[in-house]
């Protein structure tokens, strides 16, 4: 039976897709540097799974490395083709994903993401494995006002970040369009918060990330003394930056349909929003977590982030038209299933 390779999915948003995968029954290989990610997800993707009261056998395996090494690369090609396992279909999570790192360490970035991406395809390319989902991002499109945004929208990434996703996108359609055996499909995410109900998999990066549900977990846990909400003068009803927040496990959800709709369509290459089409500002965000969950937090009000839009909400009827997969779950499910088993 073929396998589905995941990059960096020990990762917060792989990790729960991995989840996905095993749910529907898919032969997962994740090879993760471990870079932003612990080992120690490895372990919980499969608690996960067992606690669901589903058999893993063989169906799951991690191998620790640099996607950068080519050799590396090829010979987990090799190995799996030779046990009559081979790769047929990649996820490509892996990657450096802070906006505000990039805009301090942008020459990092570029090499990482653009890299690692080259050395993937070309030893896709070698042993035939035409199939590949990208991690992209709604940071790839220019500032739109307060419209939603579509895929056929403008693409001006401001950040460092941004512009290596976009970079890859770019590069992934000149791919397919000197061999249309490629089946590729960039999903461009916009806000991903929550976790997988039995609370095993929060998103808890090593770095220092910018994203409000691990600061706001941070500040619960008194590991910082407030939450800072960057901004409060945006042209929003509230003066903060209205997001389009999605549940961690619908985007999961979205590649497990990605996927489908890649195996079960011609070759092409196309680009998806994967978000809810509803906006919430981050304050609102902030008092429907304290209400849900009854704690509360404080929090202060400072200077906007570089890189930072005031809205970001996808217009998803795209992604709803070809793929089979809607977002199910709302903005209290998100805050509520991302305590559990932290506090």
């Amino acid at each position: 039976m073929e396998t589905i390779l995941v990059t960096g999915g020990c990762g917060y948003i792989g990790s729960h897709t991995c989840v996905s995968l095993l749910e529907n029954n898919y032969n997962v290989l994740i090879v993760d540097s471990l870079i932003n990610s612990s080992e120690d997800t490895f372990d919980k993707i499969k608690k996960t799974i067992a606690l669901k009261g589903l058999k893993l056998n063989v169906k799951i395996q991690f191998i620790q490395g640099d996607l950068r090494n080519k050799l590396w690369l090829d010979n987990i090609f090799n190995d799996y083709l030779k046990a009559n396992k081979p790769i047929k279909s990649v996820i490509h999570f892996a990657g450096l994903k802070s906006i505000y790192d990039s805009i301090i360490s942008p020459i990092e970035y570029w090499e990482s993401n653009i890299l690692s991406s080259i050395s993937l395809i070309l030893t896709m390319k070698k042993y035939q494995c035409y199939r590949l989902i990208f991690s992209s991002s709604a940071s790839v499109y220019a500032a739109n006002g307060m419209k939603l945004l579509k895929e056929i929208d403008i693409v001006k990434p401001v950040t460092p970040y941004g512009k290596t996703k976009l970079c890859i996108e770019e590069m992934l359609n000149d791919l397919y369009l000197s061999n249309t055996d490629w089946k590729i499909a960039s999903l461009r995410y916009f806000n991903p918060i929550g976790s997988h109900d039995l609370g095993l998999l929060p998103e808890n990066s090593k770095g220092k990330s910018g994203n409000l549900f691990p600061a706001i977990l941070k500040t619960i846990k008194g590991n910082q003394k407030r939450l800072l909400i960057f901004g409060k003068d945006w042209p929003t009803y509230d003066g903060t930056c209205i997001r389009d927040f999605i549940h961690v496990m619908d985007l999961a959800e979205a590649h497990i349909a990605a996927l489908k709709f890649l195996m079960d369509n011609r070759p092409q290459n196309i680009a998806l929003n994967i978000g809810t089409g509803k906006g919430t500002s981050v304050l609102e965000i902030i008092k429907t977590f304290q209400e849900v969950n009854g704690i509360c937090f404080p929090y202060h009000f400072v200077d906007r982030r570089m890189g930072d839009q005031p809205f970001l909400v996808a217009d998803n009827k795209v992604a709803l038209s070809l793929l089979d997969w809607l977002p199910r779950r709302n903005i209290i499910d998100m805050c509520t299933d991302s305590v559990k088993n932290l506090i």
